[in-house]
């Protein structure tokens, strides 16, 4: 697996993004994620947006963060936040998201930020699941989805580099 530095607008980027926005829709029976995202949102140093290409390098894997600070969604300073985590059904169970989720940490780590936070929804048990086999625990709701029952919010400190 190649994991590489890509635009938010690329489009290989945005072919995963459709994906996952059906998948969504699937799964909660809606028009998918609505949350606002700008391209610019994922340019260093204030974010990174990575995607995953596998050997006939064909993108099979994404992920971001996107830097935030307190606000009136729930925010904290300091705050990096995870966004369009995702790896193709076909690219499953083997390791892509953990993978993803590490370098992300360690971007958001190295650009200063000190918490990272997710929000996921009870439709995705194994996205879950990845999140609390890495350290994330349930903190308290922000960003778009706050106020829905269906909306579960995990944080996880970013400890600086020893």
């Amino acid at each position: 697996m190649n994991i590489q530095q890509r635009p938010y607008d690329h489009p290989d980027a945005v072919k995963l993004n459709d994906q996952v926005q059906l998948e969504y829709a699937e799964r909660y029976g809606d028009e998918g994620d609505i949350t606002p995202l700008d391209a610019t949102m994922f340019d260093p140093p204030h974010g990174l947006y990575l995607l995953a290409y596998d050997a006939s390098d064909r993108p099979v894997a994404t992920g971001g963060w996107r830097a935030q600070e307190r606000n009136a969604e729930g925010y904290s300073d300091g705050d990096a936040e995870l966004k369009r985590m995702f790896v193709i059904p076909e690219g499953r169970g083997q390791g892509l998201a953990r993978r993803i989720l590490a370098a992300l940490e360690a971007d958001a780590r190295a650009a200063g930020r000190t918490r990272m936070v997710l929000e996921t929804g009870d439709q995705q048990p194994e996205a879950i699941a990845l999140y609390l086999s890495s350290g994330y625990a349930p903190c308290e709701k922000f960003g778009h989805y706050r106020t829905y029952d269906s909306s579960r919010c995990y944080a996880k400190p970013l400890q600086p580099s020893a």
